[in-house]
């Protein structure tokens, strides 16, 4: 049975609470943007769920900037190189900069033909093109925020990630409702008011890196070697993210394919669904720090008991908000649209939302526990048999027309697989890796 308290609670506490803040940021963006658009018609957020599941796969894409920093960055720090996690933090800055200019060219490129592949048709498909290419400016400035906040999580200060993504939150909202409810503005300006935050977010960030790195006698220019280090390093994290993303891509063309009502009910449910599931995360992003810090400290059993209360905590937290979930899934539902039928779809679907809140509770711990340990291969390996999984039953789904109800089973499947990976993984103690060195991260 787990322990009521333990010793590892006020640090798990101290990085977990804002974290939180700062992993909600870009959902919470789509999130607003879902509860305004949606006021303005149903093919509005038709297209804003056809352009938020490409954003949103990029933004997953991008995650092992904050991931692989986070755990490189903390085992530096246990180890006692303050000065090599400053180098490594500046330099994935400068990663995420050229990341995020790549994306948004590809994006240019390629953005009309993903949603089209995703079924997006007519004026629905309109909306998504108009706001999707607006987006795709913040590309560079999300990516540097997400660098920006995996080196301050490395050093165990989510304190100013939370403050700079609640900033920013807030700002993108204001905006929001000032250029569509205020001034009769349509889906473009919901793009906009992302992209001025995600700007002044990610140029905060850089400097404030860079500010503590200048502090560290690092300098600030890039090294190429080193840039292609990190990229080498994060690469199972880049396929731990295809796999994840393109499994998820695949569900939304799922939805699609059943009807207009049914694509913006998967919709309004996947952004809950994802903030929910980021909201565990928030404790595991305190297991990527704590587990990065100990092991880097040589002090293996200290990882693994705070492991232990990780994965406690995040089942506890998550079985809440499943509970929360299915309490208020008819109001929470309803403000999302004014469309009975996409409402009553929304309704049921939540259901299997918090169905999954354990499953997710226990994967995102797991997850965060073997981030930080540098154990990325084999998350990046397990994730795509996953996937593969997944795709042949998505499929299956398609062929015979299948409903919500069954594509929101497989997913929740989908995770449990994934836990039974982990769990194999956990068990057997070949994550343990001890040394404050960068190279034990890949």
């Amino acid at each position: 049975m787990p322990s009521i308290r333990s010793p590892y609670d006020r640090d798990i506490a101290r990085l977990a609470i804002p974290a939180f803040g700062t992993l909600v940021a870009e959902p919470l963006y789509v999130l607003a943007d879902t509860a305004i658009v949606g006021r303005l018609g149903t093919d509005e957020l038709a297209g804003l769920a056809l352009a938020t599941t490409v954003l949103l796969t990029v933004h997953a894409l991008a995650t092992f900037l904050t991931y692989g920093t986070t755990a490189t960055v903390s085992r530096l720090i246990g180890g006692g190189r303050d000065a090599e996690a400053a180098r490594w933090s500046v330099q994935g800055l400068w990663l995420a900069l050229t990341v995020g200019i790549a994306f948004a060219a590809t994006g240019v490129l390629t953005g009309t033909a993903l949603m089209r592949a995703l079924g997006g048709s007519g004026a629905a498909l309109e909306a998504g093109e108009r706001y999707f290419s607006i987006r795709l400016v913040g590309l560079p400035f999300l990516l540097l925020a997400l660098a920006g906040a995996g080196a301050f999580t490395g050093r165990q200060d989510t304190r100013t990630p939370l403050k700079l993504s609640v900033a920013g939150a807030i700002a993108n909202l204001a905006i929001e409702l000032l250029l569509i409810p205020g001034l009769g503005f349509g889906i473009g300006a919901a793009a906009v008011s992302t992209v001025l935050a995600q700007i002044g977010t990610g140029s905060v960030f850089a400097v404030a890196v860079l500010r503590w790195a200048r502090g560290q006698g690092v300098g600030l220019w890039p090294e190429p070697p080193a840039i292609g280090r990190l990229m080498v390093a994060g690469r199972a994290l880049i396929l731990r993210a295809i796999a994840l993303r393109g499994s998820f891509t695949l569900g939304a063309a799922v939805a699609a394919r059943i009807g207009v009502a049914e694509l913006a009910a998967h919709q309004i449910a996947l952004q809950i669904w994802a903030t929910l599931a980021l909201a565990v995360d928030a404790i595991a992003i305190a297991g990527q720090a704590l587990t990065g810090r100990w092991l880097g400290a040589g002090r293996a059993e200290k990882a693994k008991a705070a492991a232990r209360r990780m994965v406690e905590l995040d089942v506890a937290v998550a079985v809440a908000l499943g509970l929360a979930v299915v309490a208020v899934r008819r109001p929470l539902a309803g403000l999302f649209s004014t469309d009975e039928a996409v409402v009553s779809a929304t309704a049921f679907v939540l259901v299997w939302v918090a169905i999954s809140q354990p499953v997710n509770g226990y994967v995102f711990a797991l997850d965060g526990i073997l981030i930080g340990a540098g154990d990325l291969t084999y998350l990046g390996r397990t994730m795509a048999v996953a996937a593969a999984v997944f795709a042949a039953g998505a499929l299956v789904l398609i062929e015979v027309d299948a409903g919500l109800g069954p594509l929101w089973a497989w997913l929740t499947a989908f995770m449990g697989l994934r836990a039974l990976a982990l769990w194999w993984r956990w068990r057997s103690d070949r994550w343990v890796v001890l040394g404050g060195d960068a190279t034990a991260v890949g």
